[in-house]
């Protein structure tokens, strides 16, 4: 297996430069001090914009990809996923080692950062792995409108609920409360239909999407889902890293021009 590599920047500005972890953690890292929440945004997908092959995302991922991954739960406050990806890719608590651990130590993080899991009906089996094989309690963002019986069984379970808008999951205002208690850095790793409300939301500062060498063909979802979004969202391209024909591209927010 190669290593990842750095197309652009190129600090050598020549021969691309193969990137070590603490590289990578450089790269990878979030504002020292964000104000409020900032949200990054992992996907993969195949080269024709397919989200998952078969319904899942595994077939689209790689090594270097899966790395990447795990580097972005470490130096995230908090994990946030759709109900939909839950079921689909079959989640349970986020897992360490000691090499992980130490990093999050490092950074001042908790040793293992919480799954906080969109589901406007509370759509999430009590005993899912989600909730019985973890090490902190998920935090279930859902709405006043989800069946009093199904938030009162996911408690139950070890659950945190969290409600945030009526009868669709209010975001802005989610992620303002997690802010609040001190999980700033969100690492969203999908699905489709919840980074398009992100992105209609306006809350995507950056992200990072793997283009891996295959053409999966029609019948497949895109990374974003949902109704169209009022205007496009500016990003600027930020870095390029490639190993084994996979691209590992990151994009961050244009700062607005002031006024």
């Amino acid at each position: 297996m190669g290593s990842v590599q750095s197309l652009w920047p190129n600090p050598s500005a020549g021969t691309p430069t193969s990137l070590t972890d603490a590289d990578l953690e450089r790269v990878y890292d979030y504002p020292e001090n964000p104000g409020g929440p900032w949200l990054q945004v992992n996907f993969v997908s195949s080269a024709d914009g397919a989200a998952h092959v078969h319904g899942s995302s595994d077939a689209l991922s790689h090594p270097a990809d899966k790395r990447i991954f795990l580097l972005g739960r470490d130096l995230a406050d908090l994990i946030l996923v759709g109900a939909g990806t839950v079921r689909a890719e079959n989640y349970r608590g986020a897992r360490t080692n000691d090499e992980r651990r130490a990093r999050r130590a490092r950074l001042g993080r908790s040793e293992v950062p919480p799954i906080a899991v969109v589901s406007g009906n509370a759509a999430i089996e009590p005993d899912s792995a989600l909730l019985t094989d973890t090490r902190v309690p998920p935090i279930i963002i859902t709405t006043t409108a989800a069946p009093e019986a199904r938030r009162a069984a996911l408690a139950e379970a070890g659950a945190e609920i969290l409600v945030a808008g009526d009868t669709r999951v209010d975001l802005t205002a989610a992620l303002r409360e997690l802010a609040g208690r001190g999980l700033r850095r969100i690492n969203c790793e999908g699905g489709p239909h919840l980074f398009g409300q992100l992105v209609a939301e306006d809350l995507v500062d950056q992200l990072c999407l793997t283009v891996a060498p295959l053409l999966a063909g029609g019948g497949a979802d895109r990374i974003a889902a949902g109704g169209a979004t009022a205007a496009p969202r500016a990003m600027e391209l930020a870095s390029v890293l490639h190993e084994d024909g996979f691209t590992m591209l990151r994009y961050r927010r244009r700062e607005r021009s002031p006024g």
